[in-house]
């Protein structure tokens, strides 16, 4: 005889049903959250909420916050579900204002977190939280500088010696090749960051095997596996911890603590200065490493943890820039022949020569790479938590501690009501009239407030000097490969074409500044 009735087969779908009735009750407690307290919901499914596509890696997230955002239209803030867990979208510039400048004390944490035992992952500027992110903040600010950004600046040229070495081996006479373009950029602003932040020689650019390039491209390389693991970085943090992920994956944390420790011990026993992020690094462990700052302290992962960000931070954005600004420069040919245009006067002027002054002396490049970042911003969203409870103002809408707060950096970006015909590549909403029309926390491709981006200054000089050596030399144009519209890879967390790759054709034109 079974439990509850004379058949064993019986009990057993009394039993899961009755299961799954309690498991739909768990994960459906909690909608209506954001119904009760007066604010506008999408309407969640059981289990995922409104999170299936990314679930699945149909949709990156940051096309899913931006639906979002577009379904909300008229609204200040709209709440919604990653499985159960109800999160909160802000619309509002003035909100978003609060969010980021105004009420930064209340939200200065990311949502988004590494497991803590994780030190490379969870210790860096990116991810550490308050106060230990404001200490580290201001002992790392000194390197970005104008005067360290110009002697870093003398280390990337060489770097872009190696890139014309290498579309030299690319291009024959006046034939049409094509390339990916977005691993010749990855290559180039990795050895950028090789020599700026660990003083080494990198030339991935003309090693295939150049072991800083595999890692980099382990760590941003979206399968199924490594996207999940991103995703739930940023979405799921209390599943980072319970399975022990390593941010930047097992291998490549291995290799990034060894180089730098090999890097650190040459340094400091030949006693040479580089003006780079390890000799400021050198100095805080000298000064500091016997002193907790709030759970952190200047020594073992957590030091390497700033070179770790540095280095996977640094060339991913600035490559997806590059990368992005050559597509639309082949897609829009006469923007590409008005830049081209510009930057063969400026090298009229200097013999030929890419100097730090005349890199930031061209507007036109600047409202291209400017226009590119609207479109395609690296990180398409901004995610914080309330690090305790925050009331609305001019609002009765009382934000419990710990709620996930969410920007939709790709839907303010695409509003017309910001800038119109959103879906159009047009560098003149930057120029320098038209600049003063954007609102105020309408564009932040590098984030706004005192979490934004420390190293924007040297990201845009390694997108635009490599845009620069590019189509100073060379015309691009689409190929078959070529994507048409763009397609962004539904597994990536971050802005990246599908597959990861990007291809264009590459021919060597003659110019008068060769």
């Amino acid at each position: 005889m079974a439990f509850i009735t004379a058949y064993w087969g019986l009990d057993g779908m009394i039993a899961l049903t009755a299961l799954i009735i309690a498991a739909y009750l768990y994960m459906t407690r909690k909608f209506n959250y954001w119904k009760r307290r007066g604010v506008s919901e999408i309407t969640p499914t059981p289990f995922l909420g409104n999170f299936k596509e990314c679930v699945l890696l149909k949709k990156s997230p940051g096309f899913l916050m931006k639906d979002f955002y577009d379904q909300a239209k008229g609204l200040p803030y709209v709440g919604f579900y990653v499985l159960d867990k109800p999160f909160l979208l802000i619309r509002d510039r003035e909100i978003v204002k609060n969010v980021l400048v105004k009420d930064f004390n209340y939200f200065s944490d990311r949502y988004g977190s590494p497991d803590p035992n994780d030190r490379l992952g969870y210790a860096n500027l990116f991810f550490i939280k308050n106060p230990a992110w404001k200490i580290l903040r201001t002992k790392l600010t000194p390197i970005f500088t104008s005067g360290k950004l110009k002697k870093m600046f003398e280390l990337m040229i060489e770097c872009a010696k190696n890139l014309d070495t290498h579309l030299e081996s690319l291009t024959v006479d006046d034939a049409r090749k094509e390339t990916d373009v977005k691993d010749i950029a990855a290559k180039f602003t990795t050895d950028m960051i090789g020599c700026t932040a660990y003083g080494l020689n990198v030339n991935s650019l003309n090693n295939p095997n150049a072991e800083f390039r595999n890692h980099g491209r382990k760590i941003f390389e979206y399968g199924y596996i490594r996207g999940y693991e991103v995703l739930a970085m940023f979405f799921f943090p209390y599943v980072v911890r319970l399975a022990g992920l390593k941010t930047f994956g097992k291998d490549s944390t291995i290799f990034l603590r060894r180089v730098f420790w090999e890097t650190i011990t040459q340094r400091m026993e030949s006693g040479v200065k580089k003006n780079d992020l390890i000799d400021i690094l050198i100095e805080l462990k000298k000064n500091h490493s016997l002193q907790n700052f709030e759970g952190f302290k200047f020594d073992g992962d957590d030091l390497v943890a700033q070179a770790a960000i540095f280095f996977t931070a640094g060339f991913e954005t600035s490559s997806t820039t590059m990368a992005f600004t050559l597509y639309e420069l082949a897609i829009h040919t006469e923007i590409q022949n008005k830049l081209r245009r510009e930057i063969l006067e400026a090298l009229n002027e200097t013999d030929g020569n890419i100097t730090y002054d005349m890199l930031l002396s061209l507007p036109y490049l600047d409202m291209v790479v400017s226009e590119t970042l609207r479109m395609y911003p690296t990180l398409p969203f901004l995610d914080r938590v309330t690090t305790e409870t925050y009331k609305m103002p001019n609002s009765d809408l009382v934000l419990e501690k710990d709620t996930p707060i969410y920007i939709s950096m790709l839907g303010m970006h695409y509003d017309p009501e910001y800038f119109p015909d959103p879906d159009k590549f047009d560098p003149e909403r930057f120029k320098e009239e038209n600049k003063h029309n954007i609102p105020s926390c309408a564009y932040f491709p590098f984030g706004e407030g005192p979490h934004a981006c420390i190293g924007t200054r040297l990201g845009l000089l390694e997108s635009k000097l490599g845009v620069v050596k590019i189509i100073s030399k060379y015309e691009v144009t689409p190929c078959e490969r070529t994507l048409i519209p763009m397609v962004i890879n539904p597994k990536g967390s971050t802005t990246s074409p599908l597959n990861g790759d990007l291809y264009l054709n590459i021919r060597k034109i003659n110019t008068s500044a060769n």
